[in-house]
């Protein structure tokens, strides 16, 4: 690690919550970040926003190259709950299964993830910064102090992701969910480039049966025991 790093890693803390997909991490870091008034990255919006201007550019989902050139050319902006590609709001477009299929695809391409990196690296402002994702830990904050994986059972996450679906309008169907849940996991663990996987130094959390309060409450505590301990 180089000073510059080091000092980074003094100024601006990160916590960071990685986990497969419908693990509860988005809602979860939301309100980890709000509790300790400290910044959010949803480094998956950012996927999800890619795979949308590639879909909406026509492109093949085994297209590299053209995939990675729209990743660097991303023209979005984060306001609060608010996500906008090229000036319009999709926050709601970027939900759809078939937009998070596309991304959990063109996320195994080398390409892709690193033109995403330092983008996502960006966020890291003060005070404080909770980051989720899937290589949160592993790859783009290496040096965070806190890391969180956060595990839940697969039937579990595709009810969860079920229920969200139906209360945002959107048509879902649970045994659709659970195929798609299970083929992405394949995907995110066994891709060559930052497979999903906890780092060496996470707290793995298994939130299966832990209300998003409990999950809350024990990042929390992580994070007390970790802040007390490097003082």
């Amino acid at each position: 690690m180089t000073s510059t790093s080091s000092e980074l890693s003094t100024a601006v803390p990160v916590i960071t919550i990685d986990g497969p997909t419908a693990s509860g991490k988005g809602t979860v870091a939301h309100r980890v970040a709000k509790a300790l008034g400290w910044e959010v990255l949803d480094s998956g919006a950012l996927y999800r926003l890619t795979a949308l201007a590639a879909i909406e550019r026509g492109l093949s989902a085994d297209d590299e190259p053209a995939v990675a050139r729209a990743a660097e050319t991303l023209d979005v902006r984060f306001d609060g709950p608010h996500i906008y590609l090229e000036g319009r709001e999709v926050g709601h477009d970027i939900r759809r299964e078939e937009v998070g299929n596309f991304a959990s695809r063109v996320a195994a391409f080398p390409g892709v993830r690193q033109a995403l990196l330092e983008r996502q690296r960006a966020f890291r402002r003060a005070p404080g910064l909770v980051a989720d994702g899937r290589d949160m830990g592993t790859v783009v904050f290496p040096d965070a102090p806190l890391k969180v994986f956060l595990v839940a059972d697969v039937v579990a996450r595709a009810q969860r992701r079920c229920k969200q679906l139906i209360e945002k309008g959107i048509s879902a169907n649970l045994d659709d969910l659970l195929r798609d849940m299970r083929e992405r996991d394949a995907r995110d663990t066994g891709r060559a480039a930052a497979p999903l996987a906890p780092a060496a130094d996470a707290h793995v959390l298994d939130s299966s049966n832990l209300t998003i309060a409990e999950t809350v409450q024990a990042i929390l505590d992580f994070w007390g025991a970790t802040a007390s301990g490097s003082e």
